[in-house]
Formats: structure tokens, C-alpha cells, sequence
């Protein structure tokens, strides 16, 4: 299961923390320490972690980026990297760091020319976000929606030289309620790209229900709260 759970650090004011279905006021800060937290990861065996700068999500793109080079050093797997990544100078910037994968989601609905001069420049690198919620892709750190449907932005982009996607369930994010695997059903029929699954993850048993049907599972809240324990993982 270690290659298939891809633990979370989820980054405001420096602090490792999480939010309750993405909203900003519901916060619970578990570490003052994330590099520590990478590094436990680390230990663990992990090959991969995924960070969010939940500052740049809500506007202010970067403002965790020496906690996200601290993170970087401690972990020597690969490391991916969303939250606010709206402008191609962004990505330079974590790539000049090392950061091996770009999670962007609201430029590829909004901008779709600067999303592909992100292409252009990072083939192969960039994860699409695709953050469902109430059927419809939501952006701008959650607090706005769109027209389209998971499904249209498959259409759009799955022939582009992105890395795959991450879908989430907006309404299960944080909440430990267990997943619902018939969006990654639904989606997986449009797309050719590896999928990464997240929200709602609550045991092992949730993992194992995705298993086989996408390429990885996004944990956060179910590591932190001791839901999943990291000892018990194969």
C-alpha cells in the first residue's frame, strides 16, 4: 500500500494543516514542523508526497515556498506540489527547487492559454486538478464553481502532455466519512491518464476499495488523526 497511498501536507502560515471539505475558517493545525512531518514520511518508506500550499490556493501564490524547500530536502522521493499555481513563473520557481510534479487546476478552466504554456514548458510534469463539487468542477481554492463537468475537462485535456490527473470529492475532503468510488468510475471511462484519488479517505479498507481502479490515493486527515497507521501499511 505504500505505493499507492500518497500522504498530504497541506501548508498555511508555515503550519501543516487541514481543512474540513476546503473551507478556510474550519482549520485543524497538527505540526509547526512540516519538514519533520516529510521526514516521517520519509522514514516510513513513502516514494511520493503531496503538498499544498493552501496560502496560494486562497491568493497568495508561494507564500509557503521555503517551508515547501524545507520539505523538499527532507524527502528524497518525488514531491508534488499544488495550491495557486496560476502563473507559468510559479512553476519555475518550484522547478528550480526540485519539485518534480505541478498540481494545477483553476488555470485549466480559467486561462487556458497560460495552462498551456505550462504544458509547453513542463510536459509530462503537470497533474490536473480536478475538484468536484456537486457534479461540477469547482476552482479558485474551492470558493468558486464552473460549467464544466469532471467528464468535459477530461475531453479537453486528456490528449495534452499532462502527467494524468487528481480528482477530488470536495463534499468528502476532510471529512473522514470513507470514499465514494462511483465518480472515479464515472471519470475513468474518459480518460487514458493515470487518475490520483482524494477526500474521504478514513481506513485502510477505503484504500483497498480503490485499489485497481485508480494510480494512487491522496491521504491526509486519516494519517494525522491515527485512522491509517503508517506501521500497519505493507
Amino acid at each position: 500500500m505504500k505505493d499507492f497511498l500518497i500522504p498530504a501536507i497541506d501548508l498555511k502560515g508555515g503550519k501543516a494543516v487541514r481543512l474540513y471539505k476546503g473551507e478556510e475558517e474550519k482549520v485543524k493545525v497538527y505540526s509547526n514542523n512540516p519538514e519533520e512531518i516529510a521526514r516521517l514520511f520519509e522514514d516510513f518508506g513513502f516514494k511520493r508526497i503531496h503538498v499544498v500550499d493552501l496560502d496560494g490556493a486562497f491568493g497568495n501564490t508561494l507564500k509557503n515556498l521555503e517551508v515547501i524547500k524545507n520539505i523538499r530536502k527532507a524527502f528524497s522521493g518525488v514531491v508534488q506540489v499544488g495550491g495557486g499555481l496560476r502563473e507559468l513563473q510559479a512553476l519555475k520557481i518550484l522547478d528550480e527547487i526540485g519539485i518534480d510534479l505541478f498540481v494545477v487546476g483553476t488555470v485549466a478552466v480559467k486561462s487556458p492559454e497560460v495552462f498551456q504554456e505550462m504544458l509547453d514548458s513542463f510536459p509530462g510534469r503537470i497533474i490536473l486538478s480536478v475538484d468536484s463539487k456537486g457534479g461540477k468542477v469547482s476552482v479558485a481554492g474551492w470558493k468558486e464553481g464552473s460549467l464544466y463537468t469532471p467528464e468535459d475537462l477530461a475531453k479537453l485535456y486528456d490528449e495534452k502532455p499532462i502527467w494524468g490527473y487528481l480528482y477530488t470529492v470536495v463534499e468528502k475532503d476532510g471529512t473522514l466519512e470513507g470514499v465514494d468510488v462511483e465518480p472515479y468510475l464515472r471519470f475513468k471511462k474518459f480518460v487514458k491518464k493515470p487518475v490520483l484519488a482524494s477526500g474521504g479517505v478514513s481506513s485502510i479498507e477505503d484504500l483497498k476499495k480503490l485499489k485497481g481502479l485508480v494510480e494512487g490515493v491522496i491521504v491526509g486527515k486519516a494519517i494525522y488523526e491515527g485512522k491509517i497507521k503508517l506501521e500497519e501499511l505493507e
